[in-house]
């Protein structure tokens, strides 16, 4: 029995080799609702970044312009670096199918050319 007394109760180490079980995620979105929007204002707290989503109706208008927000995603700093991952990855991709996007208008926009009638 002594020898029972003098022997160390080891906790199993797992072995690398085995993997845990994978999570499994399901999405439900039969209540989705979409939404489109133009506009974005990002604002954060020490505890939250803040995303306003919203349609600008004229987006090119000189003066005073109301924007209305129709939604407003909230969400720790944790998730926003995830969400900036993916963001960024889900464009390189599609730049790299498509080509770059210029997100400066005036750059977009090709000189007209203007035909002109010969004389005679």
């Amino acid at each position: 029995m002594a020898k029972d007394k003098d022997k160390t109760d080891e906790t199993p180490v797992a072995d690398p080799a085995v993997a845990a079980p994978q999570q499994t995620l399901t999405v439900d979105d039969s209540n989705l609702s979409a939404g489109y929007a133009n506009f974005c204002r990002v604002s954060s707290t020490p505890e939250e970044l803040i995303l306003d989503l919203g349609m600008n109706p004229n987006p090119y208008a000189q003066g005073n312009v109301t924007v209305h927000v129709g939604q407003r995603i909230i969400m720790n700093h944790y998730t926003a670096k995830r969400l900036l991952s993916a963001l960024s990855m889900a464009l390189q991709r599609h730049e790299q199918a498509f080509g770059v996007l210029e997100t400066d208008v005036r750059r977009r926009v090709k000189p007209s050319v203007t035909a002109t009638m010969p004389r005679s």
